[in-house]
């Protein structure tokens, strides 16, 4: 028993089962040691920094990833919906105080966000009451003081020995504190942290890694048993002076690196016998990326944006990286800025807002290239509207409606022209419209298929010498359709070394050509 009770009080946490076993049985004496419960960490906010930021590769970069991307993200001073060149709050967020800039500013919000669920910005006023700096303090430092109803009526921060106190207007709610926060549905105050929810995977993965380093540590072989066989007529157990020595020669000479294949010399009826338990069996290398998963789900970042094998839930790297700004950053960056010009847009006047600048961002660049198609072809919007859509000032002579709604009628309203029923139709889309009154309006541009005049062009190709098509319709050449010369979708055939050109004019000044050859 004395024995048992020295193994448990170097050993910790593991539990002892004697005399079971494959050892078990007359003539045989064997100690194995079993893992009780899990054994979780502390999950204060020193503990979980310390552990996960300061010691889980996972967790930090998934930390830094998230704030350094979105403290990337330029934005504008918004007032009234225009976008200001610029404005003093614009100049204060670019440089909050004489310490930092604004992106780190900005990470420093995203990164205390993360890690405690909570960040805090301090405003120093200048002397027109306007503020003049801005400070992100720690969170852990700041305590809420609440009021008889349950509402905050100050913060207070400390460090070491001193205290400063942030009173809550109790009229207008104001403090010289801003406050973010994630939801957190077991507190009214004070936010759930993502580190938080990832802390059973990052301790899952830094035990994987230390006991990785261990298995290394002991000359990468996993642990064994030492089983005592006595020997007739003699004692049934070790003493503890044998135990105590044996063991203090096994951690000399036998254990670490140094010593990796060191002859082991036992006597006095001892047998070494290697344990049962490996990586292979544990699955060690599946449960680490598991928890490195879990961990960098519990942040919002792909994992394959992290290098983390066995992630197949995007098709591609750029499928990823787009969910990750759009599902991760942009939500976090708006609700941030939305905070930010709450707070300070009392002071600058109250229609000022912020706005991340989306066309800034490569990520999105597909999208965007996407929408702005969309609008492009959006016949039934004026030139000032699409660019209103995309955050872009009007321009002068810009509230004109698309040409394909407004064509200018083909001629002098006789016979009808070879552009006739295509009016026809956008003259019914325009619902009433009349395009005879806008003299205004830009001009409709066709295009013509040109061939040279020489005997090495194809036949196809000299056969539609003259087609007029409008730009969003197809050249009939040979059996093809081609929306040009050398059109990568149409066939080689028609193709490869073609010589036409297409020639693109006014539709009225190619009707005009039609009636002067009438004339003439």
């Amino acid at each position: 028993m004395a024995l048992i009770r020295r193994l448990r009080q170097s050993l910790g946490r593991l539990a002892l089962k004697s005399g079971s076993g494959p050892f078990s049985g007359p003539g045989y004496a064997a100690t194995w040691l079993t893992f009780g419960g899990a054994s979780w960490s502390e999950r204060s906010y020193h503990r979980l920094v310390q552990e996960g930021y300061g010691k889980n590769v996972i967790a930090q970069r998934s930390v830094r990833l998230v704030a350094e991307c979105a403290a990337s993200v330029p934005f504008h001073v918004v007032e009234e919906g225009r976008r200001l060149a610029a404005h003093p709050l614009a100049d204060l967020l670019a440089a909050p105080n004489p310490m930092s800039s604004g992106r780190e500013l900005f990470e420093r919000i995203y990164a205390f966000l993360l890690l405690a669920g909570n960040a805090y910005v301090e405003r120093i006023e200048g002397p027109d009451g306007r503020p003049l700096e801005l400070h992100v303090l720690r969170p852990d430092r700041i305590s809420i003081r609440t009021g008889p109803q349950g509402w905050p009526v100050g913060y207070d921060y400390r460090v070491g020995t001193a205290h400063r106190h942030f009173p809550v207007d109790p009229v207008s709610g104001r403090a010289p504190l801003l406050h973010f926060r994630s939801f957190n549905p077991l507190d009214d105050h004070l936010g759930l942290s993502a580190l938080a929810a990832a802390a059973m995977g990052v301790d899952i993965h830094n035990a994987a890694g230390t006991w990785n380093k261990a298995l290394l540590d002991n000359a990468a072989r996993p642990s064994g048993a030492l089983v005592f066989e006595p020997r007739e007529g003699g004692a049934d157990v070790l003493s503890e002076e044998q135990v105590a020595r044996l063991k203090a020669e096994m951690e000399e000479h036998f254990q670490g690196a140094a010593n990796a294949g060191r002859p082991f010399l036992l006597e006095g009826g001892l047998k070494w016998q290697p344990m049962a338990f490996s990586p292979a069996d544990m699955d060690f290398i599946n449960a680490k990326h598991v928890a490195a998963r879990e961990v960098a789900l519990a942040f919002g970042v792909p994992p394959m944006l992290l290098g983390i094998p066995g992630d197949n839930t995007y098709a591609n790297y750029q499928e990823a990286n787009r969910a990750f700004w759009r599902l991760t950053l942009l939500p976090l960056i708006d609700k941030v800025l939305a905070g930010l010009a709450r707070w300070l847009g009392e002071d600058f006047g109250p229609a000022v807002g912020l706005a991340a600048d989306l066309d800034a961002l490569p990520a999105l660049a597909p999208e965007r290239a996407a929408h702005w198609a969309r609008l492009e072809g959006a016949g039934f919007l004026t030139v000032n509207e699409k660019r209103a859509a995309v955050g872009l000032e009007p321009i002068a002579g810009g509230d004109r409606l698309t040409p394909s709604l407004a064509m200018p009628p083909p001629g002098d309203g006789g016979a009808p022209g070879p552009f006739e029923p295509r009016l026809a139709r956008d003259r019914r889309e325009a619902k009433g419209a009349e395009p005879e009154a806008r003299a205004d309006l830009d001009p409709v541009f066709v295009k013509v298929w040109r061939t040279r005049k020489d005997g090495s062009v194809r036949e196809s190709n000299h056969a539609a010498d003259g087609q007029i098509r409008f730009e969003d319709e197809f050249f009939d050449v040979g059996a093809a359709k081609l929306r040009e010369p050398r059109d990568p979708a149409g066939p080689p055939e028609e193709t490869i070394n073609c010589r036409c050109i297409v020639e693109r004019l006014p539709i009225t000044a190619l009707e005009g050509q039609e009636r002067q050859r009438a004339e003439a």
